[in-house]
């Protein structure tokens, strides 16, 4: 596989459009640190990790009203083009309604606290 979050991304958007509570995916830290700010953001109600070696994520998705909470869920930067931003540059999502992940030197965090704190990165995804 050559783009795990890619991977991760497409499993819960096809569970979400299925109405499933829950998917599953293969361990990795980055996949944890993306899964730990859309459970910040309110967009999963859990993350769980199980198991020995292989480790295993499970996410329990969360919806309103029947509708899934997230609405689009969009791999920004690619393997074959990575989308690297300054602070005074990174997206704003649906007006801020909504959070980009961006991998910063000081770790993974939404683009709306990476431009408070004035620092740049990778765009990883957006989520609204």
């Amino acid at each position: 596989m050559t783009d795990p979050i890619a991977d991760m991304l497409t499993r819960i958007r096809n569970a979400s459009a299925s109405r499933r509570p829950t998917t599953s995916m293969p361990y990795s830290k980055m996949k944890e640190s993306v899964l730990a700010i859309l459970l910040e953001e309110g967009f999963v109600s859990s993350v769980d990790v199980s198991g020995e070696m292989p480790k295993t994520l499970t996410v329990t998705l969360k919806y309103e009203n029947r509708q899934p909470r997230i609405q689009s869920l969009v791999r920004e930067s690619k393997p074959g083009h990575r989308m690297y931003r300054a602070a005074t540059e990174l997206p704003r999502i649906m007006n801020d309604l909504g959070v980009a992940v961006i991998s910063t030197p000081q770790g993974m965090m939404t683009n709306k606290k990476a431009r408070k704190l004035g620092v740049g990165g990778e765009v990883i995804c957006s989520v609204y």
